[in-house]
């Protein structure tokens, strides 16, 4: 194991044991501070009933944090959970916090797995299934030398650590991606590479954002890495501003042309959901009322049914991608708008993409 990231085991608090490094810190980063904060006041101008309240559903992507102004730890989370759908599980996914606030650099994520534990501890008996999935983040430039790293978040997971997102995202144009940070290219680099096969040999998966042009980059990494399963977020980022406000149906084209030729790749999914984020340029946080389910389900049928022809329903999962989604409807109708959408599937499709997708794909237990 290099110096850079030598450490002993994680204990339950997040601590690394045998040291004295407790405390967990969220920075805020330039990523951060271009998330629009909910509005309850506007979600609360609309509500419906609960379409299908039976329906079994894996929440397949949500965040925690505390953020200045934007706080949603558990008892935001259950708010949600509890507004009328049948969530039986819910996988959370990397938003960089509570890093550890010392120690090795590369160690520091760990940081945020233990935190997520804490916030949904696995004797829970009133809450089984919250965070039944962990997908943290850890440095894949590190390439074969990230294994000690994704070995500290399997201690941190305490049994629940799956994988880690990578958020490659990167436009030239500085109004699609304000924070600057990353670079062009990154999937295409061999140590990223090794890296993310590391997670393969090890049995975790790869989650990945990234806009709808670097498709090509991540078909590129699925060439390179056969063995790692690659989970594709937010219907592979089919962007709605800056140059690419107005021009929906070219961009959409765009967009279908590289999803059905990355779907070739056996071992890519990807999670249907995502698309109430301001920079899928639908416009939901503009309207003077928050839109009704039938309204959404309209706008994103299109990218949703693209991706289950492309992909199938088992590599297809629903995501709701709150807190962030939440600047754009409140969960209920967010899933009733998914519901809409599924509405002429199979039963057997549906339970695909409500919960079997996501539980398969993540190793949760049926529930």
């Amino acid at each position: 194991m290099p110096d850079a990231i030598r450490q002993g085991p994680i204990a339950p608090g997040g601590a690394p044991i045998g040291t004295t490094t407790t405390t967990t810190t969220t920075t805020v980063t330039a990523a951060h501070r271009t998330i629009a904060s909910p509005r309850a006041d506007w979600l609360a101008l609309h509500s419906e009933d609960i379409l299908d309240p039976a329906q079994p559903i894996v929440d397949a992507h949500h965040h925690l944090w505390a953020l200045p102004g934007a706080t949603y730890l558990r008892p935001q989370l259950l708010e949600d959970l509890d507004s009328g759908h049948d969530i039986r599980a819910t996988v959370f996914v990397d938003c960089h916090s509570h890093y550890l606030s010392s120690g090795p650099a590369a160690l520091r994520p760990t940081g945020e797995t233990a935190f997520v534990v804490a916030q949904a501890p696995a004797d829970d008996a009133t809450r089984g299934g919250l965070c039944a999935a962990i997908v943290g983040w850890a440095d894949l430039m590190l390439g074969e030398q990230v294994s000690p790293v994704l070995e500290a978040h399997m201690q941190a997971g305490q049994g629940r650590f799956r994988g880690i997102r990578s958020r490659p995202t990167w436009h030239d144009d500085a109004e699609v991606h304000p924070s600057r940070e990353g670079s062009a290219g990154l999937l295409r680099e061999p140590a990223l590479q090794r890296g993310a096969r590391a997670l393969g040999a090890m049995g975790l998966s790869l989650d990945l954002w990234i806009y709808h042009t670097q498709l090509d980059d991540v078909a590129h990494l699925a060439a390179h890495c056969p063995d790692t399963t690659l989970v594709l977020n937010h219907c592979g980022g089919p962007l709605g501003n800056g140059p690419f406000t107005h021009r929906r149906a070219e961009v959409f084209d765009d967009w279908r042309q590289r999803i059905r030729s990355l779907a070739s790749h056996p071992q890519v999914h990807i999670k249907l959901g995502g698309l109430a984020m301001p920079r899928m340029g639908f416009g939901l946080e503009l309207a003077q009322r928050p839109l009704d389910s039938s309204a959404l389900a309209a706008a994103w049928a299109p990218y949703f049914e693209t991706c289950i022809e492309a992909f199938g329903t088992q590599r297809c999962m629903f995501e709701s991608n709150f807190p962030v989604d939440k600047t754009g409807c409140s969960y209920a109708v967010l899933w009733n708008a998914f519901k809409r959408v599924a509405a002429g599937c199979s039963a057997s499709e549906r339970t695909d993409l409500f919960m079997r997708t996501a539980t398969r794909t993540y190793g949760m237990a049926q529930r």
